[in-house]
């Protein structure tokens, strides 16, 4: 059965209407500038599909809460959860299909960008059997998918939130997942991002730059793009396999749940000059009495970590340009020593969880701290994570084969060089295979299933062959060298 929802009017009267299975399989791209009714638009969608698919809403500005009145969504406030927590949140909202708002209001816009990453990531990362369709729409996407970097925003929250972003639309129709996103201007969203959509509603527009962009979207001619400025607020031109094959002009029908970002209304001011004179230039009132504050002994000074860090300033390059270069026993011990500071930084807690520019940030203080010079740069940084994650050291480095099996690791993607070379480790040394939990750990993540997604992969790469052992467990052989692991259980605890 096609399930097929109204969205609205043409300009001849006929009701426009949106195929549904369709948009779950090619998503939508919104645009139109401030007040041309996008949220409009997306809160139409949201109530005529509530009864139809799974929802989930990341908004900024905290319109869409009113949502959980009439159709029973849950809201969940970023403010009162943690990163960790919204990840694992976004598993469970796949788990028990629930309809949820991600309402970022009360966060700065740092935050906003850290915690729509994890719920994003956790909503990706849910298992394969809770793969069931969701409508994920995403307000104002240019903040979390920009094209390029603008604001007080960290790189690294940029990062996380244009990964997940790019997930989301490029590689969530599998998983599921179906993005809906709206902004302002095409032309501050990640293009990565825009070029997935196959539906388009475009709205009204004034920048030349965004008009030819949406013209050229929608397949008509430059010479067209005028008539975006002429649009009425609520007036959209649509086109896509969901909703129309050729460019067609529709208003969006009427919502029943209202709004919180309609903006204030004119309000006339008071006409009393003198009495508002006198409220404005009234004496502050005293403060009450305060009780006179009890001295405490000084506390103890605190270390003086800028202190630390100037003693630990490497030397002018003058003076070093003068020193003999290292031998290898220096280079040696200089590899022992990054390598104490490394597990160091892993052995903090959630360590093995955060990302490695964070852990780069940490790893450089403490190599100050420590006095080592020539601290390595962040790929290099990545490099030495992934051994570490690995449990890998110079000991097993210097075994014969390892060096062609660091050569193939350096080949994959950054993320993944962790778990081949903790196989790797496992097979040269004959112990058991590593279990889901241990390959999620070395890849970063608390999600059992995406470990057990990246082995499969691994095995499709050439890289590993996966066969069974006694009991059910697994054994995984290195392809190359033909090192192979014990077996082991994949649902044993890490150690």
């Amino acid at each position: 059965m096609t399930v097929r929802i109204e969205m609205g009017a043409t300009t001849n009267g006929a009701p426009a209407v949106l195929d549904l299975e369709e948009l779950l399989a090619t998503r939508l791209l919104v645009q139109g500038n401030s007040g041309s009714g996008k949220s409009h638009l997306l809160r139409r969608l949201l109530e005529q599909s509530a009864s139809w698919v799974q929802q989930a809403v990341i908004d900024p500005e905290g319109d869409f809460a009113t949502l959980a009145d009439r159709f029973g969504h849950l809201v969940l406030d970023a403010a009162a959860v943690d990163d960790a927590g919204l990840r694992r949140a976004g598993e469970s909202v796949r788990q028990h299909r629930v309809s949820v708002v991600l309402n970022l209001e009360a966060v700065d816009q740092d935050a906003q960008l850290r915690r729509a990453a994890a719920f994003l990531s956790g909503l990706f990362e849910a298992e394969r059997d809770h793969w069931s369709p969701m409508l994920v729409v995403v307000d104002e996407a240019q903040l979390f998918a920009p094209a390029i970097g603008a604001g007080e925003v960290s790189d690294e929250a940029r990062r996380l939130s244009l990964s997940a972003m790019t997930d989301l639309m490029c590689r969530g129709r599998k998983r599921g997942l179906a993005g809906v996103v709206a902004t302002q201007r095409l032309a501050k969203l990640a293009k990565n991002v825009a070029a997935e959509a196959s539906n388009f509603l475009m709205g009204r527009t004034f920048l030349d730059i965004d008009m030819a962009r949406a013209a050229d979207l929608l397949g008509m001619e430059r010479r067209q793009a005028e008539m975006f400025r002429d649009l009425e607020r609520g007036h959209f031109v649509a086109l896509g396999p969901a909703l129309s094959r050729r460019p067609l002009a529709l208003r969006i029908g009427p919502v029943e749940t209202g709004s919180r970002g309609g903006g204030p209304k004119l309000v006339a001011p008071p006409v009393a000059a003198e009495e508002a004179r006198d409220l404005v230039l009234k004496a502050a009132e005293p403060d009450p009495a305060r009780p006179a504050p009890v001295r405490r002994a000084p506390a103890a000074p605190k270390p003086d970590i800028l202190a630390q860090l100037a003693a630990a300033r490497p030397a002018p390059v003058h003076q070093r340009a003068e020193e003999a270069p290292p031998g290898a026993e220096a280079l040696a011990e200089r590899r022992r020593a990054m390598d104490d500071v490394l597990r160091a930084v892993m052995a903090e807690p959630d360590a093995a969880y955060r990302p490695p520019a964070t852990l780069y940030q940490d790893f450089l203080v403490r190599c100050r701290i420590a006095r080592l010079a020539g601290a390595p740069d962040l790929p290099e940084f990545r490099r030495l994570l992934s051994l570490a994650r690995a449990g890998v050291g110079a000991e097993v480095e210097a075994e014969p084969g390892w060096a062609d099996v660091a050569a193939r690791a350096a080949a994959l993607p950054d993320d993944t060089q962790g778990v081949f070379l903790l196989l790797a480790h496992a097979a040269l040394r004959r112990e058991a295979c590593p279990s889901d939990e241990a390959l999620a750990r070395a890849y970063g993540s608390r999600s059992a299933g995406r470990a057990r997604r990246l082995l499969a992969w691994l095995e499709e790469q050439g890289e590993v062959v996966l066969r069974p052992g006694p009991g059910g467990a697994r054994i995984v052989a290195i392809a190359g060298p033909g090192w192979e692991t014990g077996p082991g259980q994949p649902g044993a605890a890490a150690a």
